[in-house]
């Protein structure tokens, strides 16, 4: 979906460790960097987990974002094929990614993403981590790459303002189901968003859009 917030998630191949020293994460990091203009994405928010990566991006047209994905999956696994002296795969077979509806889910989204390595314990308090994008939208680091989101711009009229707001809503507690409903979403390639946004959606494409249950569908007698 041109134009609108995807939360993008990929995962390591059987859950393998991507990223095992300093140098793995610059690496990607230092992909994206190059080529998200030459793509038409713009970045809002990162984090890179052992084993796998999210991302909160807009692409600008259909094509964007799997054209940036296989450039950063591919310049990754043969980085670290020639690193490690081996061949293969190092992701699945592909990334997942969930249409963000901007009004109700890109802030809870972006939290989503910036708490993930407070909830695997990995350290307390999510600017402590340092391959995510959080502490460069808290304001303690600058990132010139990095884009600002849309709702992060509307929460004040200046940047101290808007930082100060986007910590306590860091700090807040989560609301009950949020987790499920975005963890959930990009998990089964759905939309991240309530019945008004999916309406929006069906009428942007002509199509009933429906959201699947859990496993696999019941056998017909």
């Amino acid at each position: 979906m041109p134009d609108y917030p995807h939360h993008v998630v990929q995962r390591g191949h059987n859950r393998q460790v991507v990223f095992a020293h300093s140098r793995d994460y610059e690496r990607y990091l230092g992909t994206l960097a190059e080529f998200k203009d030459a793509y038409g994405v713009k970045v809002y928010a990162y984090c890179l987990m052992t084993n796998h990566v999210h991302l909160l991006v807009a692409p600008e047209s259909a094509a964007a974002l799997g054209g940036l994905m296989k450039r950063l999956a591919g310049r990754q696994t043969r980085y670290h094929n020639v690193l490690r002296g081996r061949s293969g795969t190092l992701w699945e077979s592909r990334y997942k990614s969930s249409p963000v509806d901007s009004d109700a889910y890109l802030l809870a989204c972006a939290r989503y993403i910036d708490l993930n390595p407070v909830r695997a314990r990995m350290v307390a308090t999510p600017e402590e981590y340092q391959w995510s994008s959080c502490r460069y939208r808290l304001g303690l680091a600058s990132c010139e790459w990095l884009d600002e989101d849309p709702c992060l711009a509307g929460l004040g009229s200046t940047e101290n303002e808007r930082r100060a707001r986007y910590q306590i809503f860091l700090s807040a507690a989560v609301p009950a189901g949020e987790w499920e409903v975005i963890g959930e979403a990009v998990q089964r390639g759905q939309l991240t968003g309530g019945k008004s946004f999916v309406d929006k959606v069906e009428e942007i494409f002509g199509r009933r859009i429906e959201h699947r249950p859990r496993g696999r569908p019941a056998k017909s007698a």
